[in-house]
This record gives C-alpha cells, sequence and structure tokens, in this order.
C-alpha cells in the first residue's frame, strides 16, 4: 500500500507539474497559442515574449507555486521522507517540461509533449523544500537574467544555486543531504532540455533579454 501511495503522490506531481500555465494565461490573455511563438516553450519567459511582462510574470509564480506544492503535498503525506520531498518537484519539473495535456503529433508523426525549460518549476521546488530559498533564488534569478541578459543562463544557474543552499544547511545545520540531489537533478533535466539554448550560447547566437537585445540589435 505504502508502494502504491509513493506512486500517486509523484504522478500526480507530474500532473500537477504538466499544467501549461503560460500557454493558459496566453490563450486567455492574447488568444494566441504560446507554442507557435518564439522558442515555442511555456514557461514564463516565452510568456513574457508573446503577452507582455504582467502575464510573464504571474505565470512565473504560478509555475513556482505548481512546484511548491508538489513538495508540500509530499511532506504531508511522507512526512520525513526526505527522498520524497525530493522526488515530488523533481516529478513537477518533468510535468512541466513534458506536459502530458499538449501532447501533439509532429511532421514526423512521433510524439511531441511540449512544456517549458524547467527554471521556474525548480525554484518553486526549491522554496517547497525550505521556503526561505524564494528570498535567495529569485533575487539572484533577476539578477543574472538582467545582468547577464539571457534568460538560458538563468534557468540553468538556479538549481545550481539551490545546490549549494542545501549543501551548506547540511553541513552547517545537519538538514537532509537529500536535498542536495534536487538541484542536481533538475540542473540535469534542465541542461537536456536546453541543449539548443547552449549550442547557441557557445555561437555566440543566443537569444538575449534587456540590454543583451538592445545591444544585438545594434550590432
Amino acid at each position: 500500500m505504502r508502494v502504491l501511495t509513493m506512486f500517486g503522490v509523484l504522478f500526480v506531481s507530474y500532473l500537477i507539474g504538466s499544467i501549461p500555465m503560460g500557454l493558459i494565461l496566453v490563450k486567455l490573455t492574447k488568444g494566441q497559442d504560446i507554442r507557435t511563438i518564439e522558442s515555442g516553450r511555456t514557461g514564463g519567459t516565452n510568456a513574457m515574449r508573446a503577452a507582455g511582462p504582467a502575464v510573464g510574470y504571474v505565470t512565473v509564480l504560478l509555475d513556482i507555486f505548481k512546484a511548491a506544492s508538489t513538495v508540500w503535498i509530499a511532506k504531508y503525506v511522507f512526512g520525513g521522507n526526505a527522498w520524497m520531498h525530493v522526488l515530488a518537484p523533481i516529478l513537477a519539473v518533468i510535468g512541466h517540461n513534458y506536459s502530458i495535456y499538449i501532447i501533439r503529433q509532429d511532421e514526423d508523426g512521433k510524439l511531441d509533449f511540449g512544456g517549458g525549460a524547467g527554471g521556474t518549476p525548480a525554484l518553486g521546488g526549491a522554496m517547497g523544500l525550505w521556503w526561505p530559498n524564494l528570498l535567495i533564488l529569485l533575487p539572484m534569478g533577476l539578477l543574472i537574467f538582467y545582468g547577464v541578459g539571457y534568460a538560458s543562463v538563468t534557468t540553468m544557474s538556479i538549481p545550481l544555486i539551490a545546490a549549494l543552499v542545501f549543501a551548506g544547511r547540511a553541513i552547517w545545520l545537519g538538514e537532509p543531504w537529500e536535498y542536495i540531489f534536487f538541484g542536481l537533478f533538475a540542473e540535469m533535466l534542465i541542461l537536456w532540455a536546453l541543449r539548443p539554448n547552449i549550442k547557441r550560447l557557445l555561437k555566440g547566437t543566443e537569444r538575449g533579454v534587456g540590454w543583451r537585445k538592445k545591444k544585438n540589435q545594434q550590432s
């Protein structure tokens, strides 16, 4: 019975993570399919491109909340089982990146799940594991986003910073060391999702934001 409960919580976590907040909000506000705009992803950055900053920021907040809620569910059901606390938001990140709600077939007949890159649910998962992470990761994420000028770099940075925070808490405060693996697992998922962006970064052709975008337009 306990094993079935574990699978149930993880499946529910995937379903919650799969909710395409950006697609829903852009459709409601602009009547457009976000999957046909720019990167085609359903996360906050592309929602911002498709429908403006307000919709983008609301998408970010909802994506954070949906992943955090999976941790809260796991903590409620499994108490001190740290691995379940970690795996629930990981399934939310997987759901966010490969949403079961928006599956479609591509031109070759292959299934395309669609979704985001995983940055904001990774932030939400880290917040669910330890809520002050929001006060650390969100400002640092915004600093990287507007300072470096690449959304993809911001997305890749969030889980690594979270892993460092959890490592520090495990070493100095005796907090669960399993939480470190949340950051590491989330980072692997994000790197896989951002393979095209990483190639563009190496070539110097990645899409910029803020000052980076203006610089690229002028050059």
